[in-house]
């Protein structure tokens, strides 16, 4: 089969490699797609040569091993995978694997990045309906984060970020209040101890830009006892922290990564039901698609953004 290897930094090829074989309580997926993660873009950017990546796919069952009882050959699926998933085949447990709903369309549904969110904002839950809430980072997942904080009952959205196309979407998905880091009213600052300070902030902010500008506002933005959700750093080098604001505002911060592959598999359907019920309304982010020989142009633009990017996905196969 084919499949996407790394030969150096920013450098990728593709390699024909053995087709996997599913073992007990495994699918062999037939990969249609797999989504394009920032999580990957530092091992893209510093690999050494003969890495495999791939993380987010979606396709359909292609074999089943021993013990599978829940699915079928031809089922279209999603979910996490335990092989690289920038491939033609990647294997899945049955458990980690989701039946994609029939009304919902191959790229709304790729479920990794989605149960992602449902796991953020599962962590991050509102004090109060009503709350006014504020998201730093108006990408793929500040994005849809929005729209979950909006399902839980938050008030106004405030959205911070400066790219002018990324405060547009924001506000096509529900952002009340679009901001640049530098327009921002100081009214949403709490950074000195004073009589101003307990009518300033934001109960809950969520940062996921991942850097380290970004981390800092968001820090400032937090209300008094207010939370800070830190979403968007998992990688790259050191951030720092300033525990002294942090600490006299009392603030909770949350790190909202998670690693319980039973629990993402639970917020990976999850996601899919809440998407087929029309409840979630996050549809038509993935408009950019790519070929497998085109991965590293794809990691570029991740980072450039060309005019109209939100989510990128991968083609892995002929279907």
């Amino acid at each position: 089969m084919k499949a996407m290897q790394m030969l150096g930094r920013r450098r990728s090829t593709v390699v024909e490699v053995p087709e996997p074989v599913p073992g007990p309580g495994q699918v062999l997926v037939k990969v249609k797609y797999t989504g394009l993660c920032m999580s990957e873009w530092h091992p893209w950017d510093e690999a050494q040569g003969g890495e495999f990546m791939g993380h987010e796919p979606l396709g359909t069952v292609a074999g089943l091993g021993e013990g599978v009882r829940d699915f079928a050959l031809g089922d279209r699926v999603t979910g996490l995978c335990c092989t690289p998933s920038y491939a033609e085949y990647c294997l899945c447990k049955q458990e980690c694997l989701v039946k994609i709903p029939d009304n919902l369309a191959d790229e709304d549904a790729v479920a990794e990045p989605l149960s992602c969110l449902v796991s953020v904002a599962s962590k991050l839950r509102l004090e109060k309906a009503g709350d006014t809430v504020a998201v730093v980072g108006t990408g793929y997942m500040g994005l849809g984060l929005m729209t979950l904080l909006r399902l839980q009952g938050a008030g106004r959205i405030i959205a911070v970020d400066p790219r002018p196309e990324a405060r547009e979407n924001a506000e096509r998905f529900g952002a009340d209040e679009l901001y640049t880091p530098e327009q921002l009213p100081s009214r949403y600052l709490v950074t000195e101890w004073n009589d101003e300070m307990y009518r300033k902030g934001l109960p809950l902010v969520a940062e996921f830009a991942g850097t380290q500008s970004a981390l800092t506002l968001a820090g400032e933005m937090t209300a008094i006892h207010g939370t800070l959700g830190i979403a968007g750093w998992h990688q790259g080098g050191p951030r720092t922290l300033d525990l002294r604001l942090w600490g006299w505002k009392g603030i909770t911060a949350i790190n909202t990564h998670e690693r319980r592959e039973a629990f993402q598999a639970a917020c990976c359907r999850n996601a899919l039901a809440l998407l087929s019920s029309g409840q979630w309304q996050y549809k038509g982010v993935c408009r950019n698609i790519y070929a497998l020989d085109e991965f590293d142009r794809a990691n570029e633009d991740m980072v450039n953004k060309p005019k109209g990017f939100i989510k990128a996905l991968v083609r892995c196969s002929d279907f």
